[in-house]
């Protein structure tokens, strides 16, 4: 029986589609569930499983613009295989099965022998587009890395064990002797042009400025110090920075609701609850997923939902669910060595904190010049909704609970609070 994938329903308002990356090659005999190829739209890109097993023919060639519907290929399922077997059981089992198989086809062993064959060659595919990317700009041969991701998968920490060992060694030094003038195009993908045009539409539609202050990083820092190895043991994920930051803004932003609301035509919506956008770098560009009621959350739930939504924003298999909505972003340029910068707002939220690199400096501390871990703050926001004395104010409480981190519990000096002041 013939039957025919088609591009299926991504998401509201999404009617186009790029076929990126074809998985499998044409003639290949596929299993049910197989990730036949990746799909990109303007928000995501997505893995198009095989609605069945067989044999597959592929009729549209990668880069193709798809509308919802089109077809994509056909699949014989008289040439239908067995899933990878979970158990030695099954293993046992899959000869008969296998012989039965033979009995219904005109040749013998011929499927089989495909399958093999092309199992061997759609290995050179099965890799994350992250460790694609990284295994490209090093110039390894991945056909030389074993994946222990799933279903023998090459993952981003396969391709750097990979380079820690030395293999590929001699290619990169190859590549840096080289020396090119050699020009290449590469064609605009549908996430990089949206980026591109959200982001002008806001440069051009909010009265966006920044702010900028510097936190002493002191105190958190010894704070990671004395329990980072207790909170990892006893969390499952490490204490960073992320979660401190998350904290502090939803305090500042429950008592400044201006930097947690947006523009709806004519009305302003305020928003109760604190849907942090964290921004993250993907080798297909920048995304923001959101971590929902973040304000509800303890440290604990920040930092294993921002390990869970980096983890999918780097290997590319974000939902759009997971990166829709959000109320305030934050970015963390340090992370890439950035001392200062002015981010962007991430429309329609009307502000975002950018983080960025720490670094030992001297200031005056009580009458003397003391060295400190000092970190830039920037808070970018709509004017149009946000005053100066807000943003300004929303930035000072950010910075003093970082620097008094007893103040996280509460949202504000716990003398004061003891005090009712």
């Amino acid at each position: 029986m013939i039957i025919e994938l088609k591009v299926p329903t991504i998401g509201e308002s999404i009617n186009e589609v790029t076929l990126s990356k074809w998985l499998v090659k044409d003639g290949d005999v596929v299993a049910l569930d197989q990730s036949l190829c990746e799909f990109e739209s303007d928000k995501a890109t997505l893995e198009f499983p095989a609605e069945q097993s067989g044999k597959i023919s592929l009729k549209v060639e990668e880069d193709k613009e798809l509308k919802i519907g089109d077809v994509i290929a056909t699949l014989d399922t008289s040439f239908a295989v067995e899933a990878a077997p979970k158990t030695n059981d099954a293993a046992q089992e899959e000869k008969p099965e296998t012989k039965e198989a033979e009995k219904n086809t005109t040749t013998t062993e011929k499927p089989i022998a495909q399958t093999e064959e092309k199992s061997a060659t759609t290995t050179e595919k099965n890799i994350t587009p992250l460790a694609e990317n990284i295994a490209k700009e090093n110039k390894v041969d991945i056909n030389k890395v074993s994946g222990t991701g799933a279903g023998g998968r090459i993952t981003k920490e396969d391709v750097l064990q990979f380079l820690q060992q030395g293999a590929g060694g001699k290619e990169i030094v190859a590549a840096l002797k080289r020396g090119s003038r050699n020009q290449r195009e590469e064609k605009v993908s549908k996430l990089r042009k949206t980026i591109a045009k959200r982001l002008v539409g806001v440069k051009n539609e909010t009265a966006m400025l920044t702010t900028f202050n510097e936190v002493d990083m002191s105190a958190i820092m010894a704070i990671r110090e004395k329990y980072k190895a207790t909170f990892e043991k006893k969390h499952g994920v490490g204490l960073g920075f992320m979660s401190f930051f998350v904290k502090a803004c939803c305090n500042a932003l429950q008592q400044f609701p201006a930097v947690n609301a947006y523009f709806n035509e004519d009305a302003v919506i305020y928003n109760d609850f604190c849907d942090i956008s964290i921004a993250v770098s993907t080798p297909k560009g920048l995304v923001v997923p959101v971590v929902r009621n973040a304000e509800s959350m303890s440290m604990a739930e920040v930092e294993l939902k921002i390990k869970e939504l980096a983890v999918k924003g780097r290997d590319g298999v974000l939902s759009l669910e997971e990166m829709q909505g959000g109320t305030f972003t934050i970015t963390n340029g340090g992370v890439f060595g950035s001392l200062m910068s002015t981010p962007i707002i991430n429309a329609p939220q009307s502000a975002i904190l950018g983080m960025h690199k720490i670094q030992d400096r001297p200031i005056a501390l009580n009458g003397q010049v003391v060295i400190r871990p000092m970190m830039y703050l920037a808070l970018s926001y709509d004017h149009r909704i946000i005053d100066g004395k807000e943003s300004v104010s929303f930035l000072v409480k950010v910075k003093e609970q970082l620097e008094k981190p007893e103040q996280l519990l509460f949202g504000m000096d716990v003398t004061e609070l003891l005090l009712e002041l």
